[in-house]
């Protein structure tokens, strides 16, 4: 190949993108609000064995891919060798053109291994497996390694209220570190009422991480509300929360604790008082992190584990979802408006799965600012099946034209890969893009630096404001960019 795909102005269409993207947004550091890293790894700096790895565990992006592309279960989660589930996938590189996946592998191998001569396939996959591996052997190529090379300064993990946050804490008793790792409170698993059996034994896994007796409603929530306060010590900024839809059914505190009683006694539990529970549970949650000042986020819109045969064989999180089509206007209206109306509305991010609720959602939001926090109810940026060119283009479009772009907090990983920052990067080119077209069209004036410092704000600094983390405690500010 005698041009390198990935070069300095990919993606940059036009002389303004370019200098966009390389005066104002190329240098920018990374808070990365929302991912799915192992925060075991970050705090004993894992080395990589080899590149699959770093690339391919875990990854049910690439496992669709592969068997999608016909490559038998053994080359993706069996028994084959590192080795082979790396060719095998190499192998089918060039049969995902046009998916995000190409972009990203070679962004990937370009950012990390300085790859940008050849194209991964078939033929030069040996090359470039011996090439990787050789780097990954070497001390710079350390998990915090990784990080600090692509200027990540905020960290945030996805932790359940059960887990014991001991690397996190850690962590934050080092003095010589380059960035801050923060938990993020996921309690999806508190609010599973209907999965009976393993709702009984979450519970009892609360009762150790609280050190709490657990037999009431009121004792559950306390132990959460112990757990939420833990979090808290610890820096956590934000809870996450993946749901189908919005809840919006009605609730009464006696109908919960009525509902919990008979979870734990094993007793059949209907529909309508699923949804209760579900619907007070998310309410209580978004009532403590008001309390808090964090921010609330809802991941809208997947249909997980749709393949019940692979579930049982492969578990969950194995490229076996999709999106889902549910009805989210009324219930998130209706869900939003209870905090509104009792003023225990957080800050909060909606992430909506299936393209069709952009503009839905983006003007959701305009519902319920307050003038007093900027972006207060914020359109989250494209995710999982969305965070691809289009999907990302589209998400801004909609911002842009339903609500304040300026004020947007920007891009995440929501990745379990420590390989996968260079989204960042392609998410900053496919902005600087859009803007610089919109320049070069007359769409919007010439005057860099207004374009700029929104680049500057959406790509960076609107999230630093919007989750405090420039204004953290001296205690736990262990860099010197905040």
């Amino acid at each position: 190949m005698n041009k390198s795909f990935i070069h300095e102005n990919f993606l940059l269409q036009n002389d303004q993108a370019q200098k966009l993207y390389h005066d104002y947004a190329s240098d920018l550091p990374i808070i990365d609000f929302h991912c799915h890293l192992d925060p075991d790894a970050i705090v004993k700096d894992t080395q990589f064995q080899n590149l699959s790895k770093i690339w391919l565990h875990g990854d049910h992006y690439k496992w669709r891919a592969m068997r999608t592309c016909g490559v038998p279960e053994r080359l993706i989660t069996g028994d084959a060798s590192d080795e082979e589930k790396f060719k095998a996938w190499a192998s089918i590189v060039p049969e995902t053109l046009k998916n995000p996946l190409y972009h990203w592998t070679h962004l990937e191998l370009k950012t990390y291994f300085g790859i940008d001569d050849v194209l991964l396939n078939k033929k030069s996959a040996q090359g470039i497996w011996e090439h990787s591996n050789k780097l990954l052997s070497q001390p710079n190529f350390s998990t915090r390694s990784l990080l600090h090379r692509m200027q990540v300064k905020v960290v945030c993990t996805t932790d359940d209220p059960t887990d014991s946050l001991d690397m996190h804490r850690k962590y934050q008793q080092e003095n010589d570190t380059h960035f801050v790792l923060f938990p993020t409170f996921r309690p999806d698993k508190a609010m599973q009422v209907e999965q009976h059996k393993d709702f009984l034994d979450y519970v009892k896994k609360l009762e150790s991480a609280s050190d709490t007796d657990i037999s009431t409603f009121k004792d559950f929530i306390d132990a959460l509300q112990s757990r939420h306060d833990y979090f808290g010590q610890l820096g956590c900024r934000a809870s996450d929360h993946g749901i189908e839809e919005p809840y919006a059914h009605p609730f009464n505190q006696q109908q919960l604790h009525d509902i919990f009683a008979k979870a734990i006694q094993g007793l059949d539990i209907s529909t309508d008082e699923v949804m209760a529970f579900k619907t007070g549970m998310m309410h209580m949650f978004a009532v403590m992190d008001h309390e808090k000042g964090w921010a609330f986020q809802m991941h809208i819109g997947a249909m997980r584990n749709n393949n019940k045969r692979k579930f049982n064989e492969l578990g969950p999180d194995t490229g076996f979802d999709s999106i889902g089509d549910f009805q989210i206007a009324k219930p998130l209206s209706s869900f939003l408006n209870q905090l509104d109306e009792d003023d225990t509305l957080p800050r909060v991010i909606i992430y909506n799965l299936n393209p069709r609720d952009n503009a839905l959602i983006s003007t959701m939001t305009g519902n319920f600012q307050n003038g007093e926090i900027a972006g207060k109810v914020q359109h989250g940026p494209g995710w999982w099946f969305l965070d691809q060119k289009e999907g990302m283009e589209e998400q801004l479009q909609t911002l842009s034209n339903m609500s304040c772009l300026s004020h947007f907090v920007g891009m995440v990983t929501d990745s379990r890969s420590f390989l996968s920052y260079p989204r960042h990067d392609y998410y900053r080119r496919i902005l600087c893009n859009m803007l610089g077209n919109d320049i070069e069209q007359g769409i919007i004036p010439e005057d860099y630096e207004l374009v700029g410092e929104l680049i500057e704000n959406v790509c960076y600094k609107n999230a630093l404001k919007y989750f405090k983390y420039n204004r953290l405690p001296a205690e736990m500010d262990k860099t010197p960019i905040f």
